[in-house]
């Protein structure tokens, strides 16, 4: 399972690192040319860049889980990746005024896959926690009150 979980993070690390990065290093072209963020006016710079520089923080703390799958550094960085993912998600659901049909499909399935599988790390990780701690119960002893 923590390979399973190893894959997730490094697709939520990888997606965080390009968009932020891209997002901090060149904001006007990011809006420009990042499919459908264009499609949101006004351009701001300034929230772009920030957004970018938040954003690379957020794939730092998935970078670092993903190396150190353990649950205290995987669930504070899935957290944070779901706390942006799932508003990010309700948001484009709710604003898709220029879109066009097979945009806002392709937008919304692709954003909420990203945003599901922050909340599957989640679940997966104490799914695999809570397996190895009754792996490690001695059956055999007698039960304490």
């Amino acid at each position: 399972m923590t390979l399973i979980i190893r894959i997730a993070l490094a697709v939520l690390f990888l997606d965080e690192l390009i968009v932020g990065g891209w997002n901090l290093i060149s904001p006007e072209t990011f809006y420009t040319h990042f499919p459908t963020a264009d499609l949101t006016p006004p351009f701001s710079e300034h929230y772009a860049s920030d957004f970018g520089g938040a954003t690379l923080g957020i794939a730092l703390l998935l970078g670092i889980a993903m190396v150190r799958p353990k649950a205290h550094f995987v669930v504070p960085a899935a957290l944070a990746y779901s706390i942006f993912a799932v508003p990010h998600f309700f948001f484009h659901l709710n604003n898709l005024k220029n879109f066009t049909l097979g945009e806002a499909i392709a937008l919304n399935i692709a954003n909420g896959v990203v945003a599901l599988l922050g909340i599957g790390v989640i679940l997966l990780t104490a799914a695999r926690d809570r397996r190895a701690a009754g792996a490690t119960v001695d059956v055999g002893s007698p039960a304490k009150s």
